[in-house]
């Protein structure tokens, strides 16, 4: 595959502006068709989304993808609220679980996959098996732990060696953004780069598995919690304060802080 462009034709009604950044609001086979082209997608998540004044980094990642869909259950109810709208939620869950379905992507050699772990990637290549996926050793990446500015020149080596026509990366909120930007950014031409996160994990077993329907209620926060509450709870309660950001900023962006200013 070589070079393709960027997604920069798709009506803007099929936008949400929430907080500065333009969420995609169509369905998920729409979705998935826009990605074919090429790009950043991003599935920001609330606990991360509240620190948009505090790390510039995440939010030039936000900024700059090519589609943000909305998988923050949290914000979505917080938007049809205050705006009297009717959004629809897109989980990235929904999303990969589809995405796992398209022959370009189940293609051997196509799709080259960043996992966060050996063991991570164990138990998500044993369920991709499963389902009839098979992934060769050499498009399996596993991510060192990135630190400060993103940087990975072997990564980048290793994709253009291969050049798959699928990203597919499954580390940490707040960490695979930056990391998708930096590969579109340094990349010689431009795949699709879905960051996707722990959503494979939530199928595979790696993380508590998360059903279908639970995540189209709105419940996944609740099975996560309840999988590892030390872990977690504290991570959605500090994520209320999404809610006040929201109020105050609704379609704009909010304010760069310097916390060292402080």
């Amino acid at each position: 595959m070589d070079t393709v462009q960027a997604i920069s034709d798709v009506p803007s009604t099929c936008f949400r502006r929430i907080l500065g950044i333009d969420f995609f609001c169509g369905s998920v086979r729409e979705a998935i068709d826009r990605m074919r082209r090429g790009g950043l997608l991003v599935v920001p998540a609330a606990p991360a989304l509240k620190d948009l004044s505090t790390n510039w980094a995440y939010r030039e990642a936000l900024l700059d993808a090519d589609l943000a869909i909305t998988d923050s259950a949290f914000m979505v109810l917080i938007w049809n609220f205050i705006e009297r709208d009717h959004v629809s939620r897109l989980s990235g869950l929904e999303y990969l679980d589809q995405l796992l379905r398209e022959a370009d992507v189940r293609e051997p050699g196509n799709t080259l996959w960043i996992m966060a772990s050996p063991i991570s990637a164990g138990r998500n290549l044993t369920w991709l098996s499963r389902q009839g996926i098979a992934v060769p050793r050499e498009n399996v990446y596993m991510a060192p732990v990135y630190s400060g500015t993103v940087s990975d020149p072997e990564l980048i080596d290793h994709i253009v060696r291969l050049r798959p026509q699928h990203v597919i990366v499954t580390i940490g909120g707040g960490t695979q953004e930056r990391l998708g930007l930096y590969l579109k950014r340094n990349l010689p031409y431009l795949p699709a780069i879905h960051c996707v996160g722990a959503a494979i994990a939530f199928l595979s077993g790696d993380q508590v598995r998360i059903p279908m329907w639970a995540d189209r209620l709105y419940l996944g926060w609740l099975f996560r919690s309840a999988s590892d509450p030390k872990r977690y709870l504290p991570r959605y309660w500090d994520a209320r304060k999404l809610l006040g950001i929201m109020l105050r900023h609704r379609h704009d962006l909010p304010p760069l802080i310097d916390r060292r200013a402080k």
